[in-house]
């Protein structure tokens, strides 16, 4: 085609310009960016020439200032970084620190004043005092049902009458036995009960023996389940003197033994005693005589704990007060634990309490309420105390802006749910008879009680859960506490309503 017949499309004419200047403003930006390298390379040079004639003095105080100011900017850029993640709060968990005696009891005392029943915790810290009166060395013999735990007491100690039954679950509670090591150390030996025993009943009856102990015997029979080793967590956290006792060892070979036992060190800890035990029991025996008869008997197992005698020998050879010490540590973070339960349940009582207060406060302001508006004055009132009380009960401090601020966004979620609730109100008021033309005001005041109900339990557990009021997840929580249980709740409160506007027509009846 002749050169003069080619044109271009209008879309190819609308480009072109554009093609031009952005080809120009590139070359503009490479040239500023090389002017602007050639000025920083003159001014770096001449500063290094002027600082080359500089004293060392000044050298000194110029090299601090860059430094200084080096150190701000990453200080800066660092808390940038952090800017809206919760105060106080690590990715790394850290691990708290073990409790003692005195802070211990200082608490102990402290929940008996706010009403907390803490008799077993008392009990506890008594049970401990009698212990170390005594001097006694106690061995736990911890594990799960039918490992054969009385069998190895029967091993240690022969001739000593402890029932052992092939079903499991012949321990119903802790037994002790008095046992003299080969080296002469008197010891007490705990025949917990198994875990699992009597459909978990006695689990933590065997755990809290187990933190009682000096040292604790855990018997098993291979490689451990995951019910298991959660079992073995808390005593090896604590740093508890362990043994893990692999019992049965006749039902492997040699070299099966040896893929156990270093499965076993692996998933509890290189640091934990593992040792090979056959605690005795009966073994069946066939005999073939030279006539080809055959006869099948039965024969007592012979015992081998040997290397289990000397791990716990090992054990008693160290300091007596380092034992006393482990020991000590296991109970008060089993008082703490059992403290911390009490503690849970008692603000959960008292928790119920207030909110289940204010919520019957909420439906009486609202019936009480004399003119428009003055309802929602009432309601935020009281939703305020009551974010006060739940946090003074948990201990939390809290700022009145941020209550404020929570309540407002708490607000735009009740303006989604108000025309549902009201539906759902007013159906369930459609079961009372004779409503007539004050339903308007009852079914707000029911509402008014859902509400807070809602957002007491939701307050509550991020409280509870948290240590704080986060907005978030207490937000979330408070929209699917609004409908939960929500029809059975509405009557519930509909009830108390109807019957406190009933007993009011009546009151007004009589006095006219």
């Amino acid at each position: 085609m002749p050169l003069s017949k080619l044109s271009l499309s209008p879309a190819g004419r609308t480009w072109l310009p554009l093609r031009l200047l952005l080809a120009v403003g590139v070359s503009v930006a490479v040239a500023l960016l090389l002017v602007l390298v050639l000025y920083l390379t003159d001014l770096g040079l001449s500063v290094w020439e002027r600082l080359a004639r500089a004293p060392t003095a000044f050298w000194v105080i110029y090299l601090l200032i860059l430094g200084g100011l080096s150190a701000g900017g990453a200080y800066g850029v660092w808390r940038v970084l952090q800017w809206g993640r919760p105060a106080g709060r690590s990715r790394a968990a850290v691990p708290a620190k073990p409790p003692d005696e005195t802070s211990l009891r200082e608490r102990l005392e402290r929940s008996a004043a706010a009403g907390v029943p803490v008799d077993p915790i008392r009990r506890e810290l008594e049970e401990l005092q009698r212990r170390r009166a005594t001097g006694e060395i106690i061995v736990a013999i911890f594990g799960e049902i039918s490992a054969g735990k009385s069998s190895m007491i029967g091993a240690l100690l022969p001739g000593t009458d402890i029932a052992v039954d092939v079903r499991g679950g012949t321990t119903r509670q802790v037994a002790y036995y008095t046992w003299t090591s080969p080296a002469g150390d008197r010891l007490v030996l705990a025949d917990l009960p198994g875990l699992n025993e009597a459909g978990g009943l006695l689990d933590q009856t065997a755990r809290d023996e187990a933190l009682r102990a000096h040292v604790v015997i855990y018997v098993c029979e291979g490689d451990l389940t995951r019910d298991q080793y959660q079992s073995l967590r808390t005593l090896v956290e604590l740093g508890s003197p362990l043994i893990v006792a692999l019992n049965k060892i006749d039902r492997f070979a040699e070299g099966e033994l040896d893929l156990v036992r270093e499965r076993l060190a692996e998933r509890v800890g290189e640091q934990i005693e593992v040792a090979p035990v056959q605690c005795g029991g009966r073994e069946e025996v066939t005999r073939i005589y030279h006539d080809g008869r055959e006869e099948t008997t039965w024969r007592e197992r012979q015992p081998r704990i040997d290397d289990l005698r000397r791990a716990l020998q090992r054990y008693l050879d160290t300091d007596p007060q380092v034992l006393d010490a482990l020991r000590d540590t296991s109970v008060f973070v089993l008082a703490q634990q059992k403290l911390d339960v009490a503690v849970a349940e008692h603000r959960r009582g008292k928790a119920d309490a207030i909110i289940q207060g204010y919520s019957r406060k909420a439906i009486f302001g609202a019936l009480a309420a004399v003119s428009p508006g003055t309802d929602i004055l009432i309601q935020g009132y009281l939703g305020i105390n009551l974010i006060k009380e739940l946090c003074t009960l948990y201990e939390v401090p809290v700022r009145e802006m941020d209550m404020q601020r929570f309540l407002d966004l708490a607000g735009n979620q009740i303006k989604r749910s108000i025309n549902l609730l009201l539906a759902l109100v007013g159906n369930v008021f459609k079961a009372f008879p004779g409503m007539g033309t004050v339903v308007g005001g009852m079914m707000h005041a029911v509402v008014y009680g859902l509400i807070f109900e809602s957002l007491g339990k939701a307050v509550a557990r991020s409280l509870e859960s948290r240590g704080d009021l986060v907005s978030g997840p207490a937000l979330r929580m408070f929209e699917d506490n609004l409908s939960e249980d929500l029809e059975a709740r509405a009557r519930r409160l509909a009830q108390l309503v109807w019957t406190q506007q009933r007993s009011g027509e009546g009151a007004g009846t009589a006095t006219g």
